[in-house]
Order: structure tokens, then sequence, then C-alpha cells
């Protein structure tokens, strides 16, 4: 079974930079897209970034230009580098991950980390 496991979150004032980690239990070979999503007090959880099989990327209006996705297979890991932090950007984040297997879809989730952009 899939586990994804974030971490970097934290409290950084505005204007600065944090790099978020998902590391995967496995392979990520298998994963056809990645995505960083975040939820604000409040608010809905909405997607932020994706970055597929092919390494396309993409990203909401609000962060482009300010962040970054990417991933190492052979780390097992997927990174959202964060630069010119806003307080609007204040959310926890999700590491999402989606795959196919035999005509199943599979769906995972990690469990979140706070980052907090305040002065």
């Amino acid at each position: 079974q899939v586990q994804l496991v974030e971490s970097g979150g934290g409290l950084v004032q505005p204007g600065g930079s944090l790099r978020l980690s998902c590391a995967a239990s496995g392979s990520m070979v298998s994963f056809y897209a990645m995505h960083w999503y975040r939820q604000a007090p409040g608010k809905q959880r909405e997607l932020v970034a994706i970055i597929t099989s092919n390494n396309v990327t993409n990203y909401i209006e609000p962060v482009k230009g300010r962040f970054t996705i990417s991933r190492d297979n052979a780390k097992k890991t997927m990174y959202l580098q964060m630069n010119s932090l806003k307080p609007e950007d204040t959310a926890v984040y999700y590491c999402n991950a989606r795959q196919v297997v035999g005509g199943t879809r599979y769906e995972y989730w990690g469990q979140g980390t706070q980052v907090t952009v305040s002065s």
C-alpha cells in the first residue's frame, strides 16, 4: 500500500521561502500524476500544482512564478519549492498521487504539513 508523507512546512515571514517534500513509500513510476493541494482555514481544498509522468507541470495563477513542483523518482520524493511567500499562501499543504493499475484508479493522500506565512 502506498503511503505519502509530507514535510518541510513551518512558519515563515512574507517574502521568505520553504521547500516541501512528499516522500513515497514505494516507487513513483506508476503515478501518472502527482499534485500539491492546499487548504486554508475555512476554505475548500484547492489544487496548487501538478506534475505528470511526462514531467509536464502546471500551477494555479496565484502561485505562478513563485512555486516550482518537481520530483525525483530515484529518491521517491516530490517537492514544492515556494518562494516569495505571501500571507494568503497560509494553508495545510497536501501531497497527492494518482495511478491506474489493471484498469482501476487509485488515489493517495499525505497527512498534510502546515505552512504559515506571517510577520
